[in-house]
């Protein structure tokens, strides 16, 4: 009996912790999502590759040193044919092997680059590579925190007209008991007490249709968060509260870091263009070996001369030049490929900054006409509630029609509706303002 009521102690524990809800502002919800989610992670870990990708450049100007090694039997040995004179029988013709069964040699190698225009480019281009990605990290934080934002205040909206829907589920519950006790005392007609209850049955369908699109649209921003599914998460109301954007001048769209990127990657190309050019060049590189070869009739691994396997040591130092003269005209085809890609970029730059220009307008004339919508609902929604409230006594007192009730009922409903729905309009419209002035990173501070 004892261990039950601990497992059932244990147990309520347990599902009291699951049910805990976590309160979340939209600082705290974007801060978990760059935190969390794999875009953001998968950007930064980009610029922590390219950190990879400069060193590995940067290899390529220091020196290259390797060892080698090898161990060679020769069952026959290739013979020369050489002139008898050499060694006093002239008119005669020799044939002589050279070299023994056996040969093995161990040796360091360096090879150092003095002068290779590629090299230089490309580390010009992993550091230029570097700061592409860290734009582009920027880039996708400011993505992260858009759909965040979005998703966070259609949450909000969800759960407002789901609160809408509770309380007039609760008004028209009353006013149908009403009804029930005139029909029973027989001041009303039964015609008057079935419309109350269809009414009722149908804000009973209503909410729980809200009760899934809730659900469903916090999974969305979880999803977006990186957030665990089974997370559960309070949204307080003082996030919502509408205070009037500031509406700037037109911003400078070499700021935002859709335009930054591509300018970096114009940048890039216009390095590439150089590799590629730099085929053209002479290069110039030093090397140097030391080597140690043993040979003799059998293997040479821990032999001495008494077995007739002689150990010696050799080395060289040079330097190399390459120079190009001819590659089929495979070089100017690239270079000129480099140039396309170039063009296209150029042309790429100056269609975003129309996009970016045209961007801010658009949430300017959006954000002006919300604010208009959101004023005049906010009447609409007090005017309605107020014609409710009057009909309702009317009704009471027997000065009012049921049907003047139900559709004082549903214009409320419907003025409620419309000004929650005007707050999102608003605070969407808000988010692409603050985006298409390259300040999306200012809803972390808030």
């Amino acid at each position: 009996m004892k261990q039950l009521l601990i497992l059932t102690l244990l147990s309520f524990v347990t599902i009291t912790s699951a049910q805990e809800k976590t309160t979340l502002t939209l600082k705290d919800a974007i801060k978990y999502a760059l935190d969390n989610k794999a875009d953001a992670k998968k950007a930064q870990l980009k610029v922590e590759n390219s950190e990879y990708q400069i060193q590995e450049v940067r290899s390529r100007a220091l020196p290259q040193i390797t060892a080698n090694g090898s161990l060679n039997y020769n069952p026959i040995l290739q013979t020369t044919v050489i002139d008898g004179s050499a060694f006093g029988a002239p008119g005669t013709t020799i044939q002589a092997a050279f070299g023994q069964k056996w040969n093995s040699t161990a040796g360091v190698t360096l090879t150092q680059n003095l002068f290779d225009q590629s090299v230089f480019t490309g580390l010009k281009a992993a550091r230029t590579t570097r700061e592409f990605y860290q734009i582009n990290n920027q880039l996708t934080e400011e993505e992260v925190i858009e759909r965040v934002a979005n998703n966070y205040y259609q949450v909000y909206v969800l759960r407002q007209k789901l609160a809408l829907a509770e309380t007039n589920l609760k008004t028209t519950t009353k006013v149908r008991d009403i009804v029930k006790g005139q029909y029973d005392n027989g001041l009303a007609k039964k015609i008057d007490l079935d419309r109350m209850t269809v009414n009722l049955s149908n804000i009973n369908t209503q909410k729980q249709q809200i009760i899934n699109a809730v659900q469903l649209q916090e999974n969305a921003l979880k999803f977006y968060m990186g957030m665990p599914m089974n997370s559960q998460i309070d949204i307080p109301q003082t996030e919502f509260e509408v205070t009037p954007t500031s509406i700037s001048e037109t911003p400078n769209t070499a700021n935002r870091s859709e335009y930054l990127l591509l300018k970096k990657q114009e940048e890039l190309l216009v390095l590439q263009k150089k590799a590629t050019l730099a085929a053209y060049y002479p290069t110039l590189s030093l090397s140097a070996s030391y080597n140690y070869i043993g040979q003799g009739p059998q293997m040479p691994w821990f032999a001495k001369p008494t077995d007739g396997v002689y150990w010696s040591d050799f080395s060289a130092i040079g330097l190399n030049l390459r120079v190009p003269i001819f590659a089929g005209f495979g070089t100017r085809a690239k270079v000129r490929q480099a140039d396309v890609q170039l063009k296209t970029v150029q042309e790429d730059i100056k269609d975003t900054q129309l996009a970016l220009d045209l961007d801010y307008k658009n949430a300017k004339t959006q954000i002006e006409n919300s604010i208009i919508t959101l004023q005049n609902q906010k009447e609409n929604m007090r005017l309605a509630d107020e014609i409710l409230k009057n009909i309702n006594n009317n009704y009471l007192q027997g000065l009012a029609s049921l049907t003047d009730l139900l559709d004082a009922e549903n214009a409320s409903t419907e003025a409620q509706n419309n000004y929650t729905a005007a707050v999102l309009d608003y605070k969407l419209a808000e988010i692409k303002l603050i985006k298409s002035k390259g300040e999306l990173k200012t809803l972390i501070n808030k």
